[in-house]
């Protein structure tokens, strides 16, 4: 079989507060709007400016942080793969559809003003990678200890 790709990098602004639920074995599960916008020259060449939004899935430790850093307005760069799932519409019985994009890699763009702690979080085979201003909220303590980095944490 050939080889194929499904990879998805968005950058754009949160639209509502983040979602947070646990399934039922307990893997938590965030789930959040993210516009993007783009400017086109419409039939009398006017600019407009057109609005996507993009449903996000973040799982585990990635829900975590979206939980602990992410509300409406945050602004966030975002890698991952589009998954589309169906189920059928208990009322109607119709076979409906979601896209989602499954995030893999999240980086908080925001700054501390707007909310967000800095965190970049990579999930991927790579492990977790830090950029930004990753030093956590005053009176968040605990959470700084439990993941600073060592010598011994970096890769070269």
């Amino acid at each position: 079989m050939a080889k194929s790709v499904n990879k998805v990098i968005l950058l754009g602004n949160v639209g509502k507060d983040p979602e947070i639920r646990s399934t039922g074995s307990g893997t938590m599960v965030a789930n959040v709007t993210l516009a993007t916008s783009d400017r086109q020259k419409d039939a009398q060449g006017n600019w407009q400016e057109r609005t996507e939004w993009h449903n996000l899935v973040a799982f585990n430790r990635t829900a975590e942080i979206i939980r602990d850093y992410v509300k409406k307005g945050s602004k966030l760069y975002i890698e991952g793969k589009i998954q589309t799932r169906s189920w059928d519409d208990k009322e109607t019985g119709a076979k409906r559809y979601r896209t989602e994009i499954i995030v893999n890699d999240l980086s908080l763009l925001s700054g501390r003003e707007e909310g967000s702690g800095g965190y970049s979080k990579s999930s991927g085979a790579s492990g977790s990678t830090a950029s930004f201003d990753q030093r956590p909220p005053a009176g968040a303590d605990d959470y700084a200890q439990s993941t600073e980095i060592s010598d011994e944490d970096i890769p070269f």
